[in-house]
Parts: C-alpha cells; structure tokens; sequence
C-alpha cells in the first residue's frame, strides 16, 4: 500500500503499524546493526508509482525495515511517500537492477550505487523474510 506520509497523520500510522508492525525500538535497532538502508538511486518504477518520481532530478529512495515487512521511503520535492511491503509480499531480483516487487508494482533501483552500501543491508531483509515466513508457516 502506498500513503502519503508527509505530515504525520495518526490513522496512517495505524495503518503502516498494523501492515507491518511497529518500528523497531532504539535498542533493538541497534542490536539489528541498524535498521534502515543508505539512499538508493531509483532507475525504474511501475506505471501507478510514476507521479511519485521526479521528472529533472534523479530520484532516490531508502527502505526500513520492520518486523512484518519493509517500508520504502519515496520524496518528491517536499512530499514523502511510503511504500509498505508486508514480507508474505516481498520479491526481491537481481539482475542489471535491483527491483523489489509487490502485489504487480515494483521499484528498480541501480544496483552499481547499491553494492557498495547496501549490500549487508538487502542480506538483512532477506534473513528477515526468510525467518519471519519460516516462523508464519508454522503457526
């Protein structure tokens, strides 16, 4: 799901919170090694997600993790926008780009600025997914 997060709005938060849990408290997050990724350079997006981008400027984006999923960071020019992606939802592939994908939309983000940088970081939602679906299955 995709929110406007530019002014904090309490029946958004409810329902980012509800979709992929509360963020991680200070402690933890430090236990985690962090919790959010460097900014990523966006290369491509699906056709809904198109009025988010920038049209001069090059568009970047930063993803934070939760403990049901990860929340994508999106700003153009003074607005933000949030992209909430429970894990049961997550694809993540590799190729020239880095795309993440959900429900039929997806960001491409460019892989030569993410290696450097975020590589430990995507290594880290993916051992979440991993364990937080492994978890889910056998409830």
């Amino acid at each position: 799901m995709l929110f406007n997060t530019t002014y904090i709005d309490n029946e958004i938060t409810r329902k980012i919170d509800s979709i992929l849990g509360k963020p991680y408290s200070f402690l933890k997050s430090i236990q985690l090694n962090g919790t959010g990724s460097h900014r990523m350079m966006i290369t491509e997006v699906c056709e809904p997600f198109k009025n988010l981008l920038n049209t001069i400027d090059i568009n970047y984006c930063s993803v934070e993790l939760r403990p049901k999923g990860i929340l994508f960071h999106i700003n153009k020019g003074l607005q933000n926008f949030s992209w909430a992606i429970p894990y049961y939802q997550l694809a993540i592939l590799k190729s020239d780009t880095l795309s993440f994908h959900s429900n039929g939309n997806f960001i491409k983000l460019n892989n030569k600025h993410l290696a450097k940088k975020n590589i430990k970081f995507i290594t880290k939602i993916i051992e979440h997914k991993n364990k937080f679906l492994t978890h889910y299955d056998e409830t």
